[in-house]
């Protein structure tokens, strides 16, 4: 699959079953989350057929320290330079390369199959150092402000992330849209991950995008809303 268009100023990259979003503006490029390992290439060839260069991207914003989020990230800094932000309780992930924490599997029979089958909590990643923390309800001075919320319970140090210009939430693994919206295939804290959810559901945005599946562009709210049962 190649780079999709969401709405205007942001691509959605497909990376191996997981999205990554560039965020373009004049002064510069931003990526939301790395994906899985060895798919820095979607993201070279995605900047290119902008009409950029790899140079350009300023900044790297990972919303957790799963393998599947933050695994090419190493090599895209390698390879650009650019500014990497995580949240502090998944830092350490980052920094070491794994191995990372369990999660229990989300309600259902099919998320506790893919669950066990996909996740790996003893994988090993090419380790990555990080730039600045993700604090909650920090606005960051990027493509014109992007709040900072943090959403744990998939993982303790999941941020969703809310760009003011472009009214889009990128809600990473909170939610998940592969065969319709519904929860993400496993939880470290279903209590906190149900609060996140409800947290999320709460704000004002016009499109959303998953850490997995589509985008949402029309009635976004009202269709996060209904789900939750707000």
């Amino acid at each position: 699959m190649t780079m999709k268009r969401v709405i205007d100023g942001v691509h959605l990259i497909p990376m191996g079953n997981a999205n990554g979003y560039l965020i373009e503006v004049p002064d510069g490029l931003t990526l939301i989350d790395a994906g899985f390992p060895n798919r820095e290439a979607a993201v070279f060839a995605a900047i290119r057929a902008l009409g950029r260069t790899p140079d350009q991207l300023k900044h790297l914003i990972l919303t957790h320290g799963h393998p599947d989020h933050i695994g090419s990230a190493a090599a895209i800094v390698r390879e650009t330079g650019a500014r990497t932000y995580l949240h502090p309780f998944d830092i350490p992930l980052a920094k070491t390369g794994g191995p990372f924490r369990p999660m229990t599997p989300a309600p259902g029979l099919l998320r506790q199959v893919l669950c066990r089958v996909l996740y790996d909590h003893n994988e090993r990643l090419m380790p990555v150092a990080i730039d600045e923390p993700l604090i909650d309800g920090k606005t960051l001075p990027i493509a014109g402000g992007i709040d900072v919320i943090h959403v744990p319970g998939h993982c303790a140090g999941q941020v969703a992330l809310l760009w003011r210009s472009g009214r889009m939430l990128f809600a990473a693994d909170v939610f998940m849209n592969v065969t319709g919206l519904g929860d993400p295939l496993g939880f470290e804290d279903l209590k906190e991950g149900r609060e996140s959810q409800s947290k999320l559901a709460d704000l004002s945005f016009d499109a959303v995008g998953f850490g997995h599946g589509k985008t949402i562009t029309h009635d976004a709210m009202t269709r996060l809303r209904r789900w939750v049962g707000k």
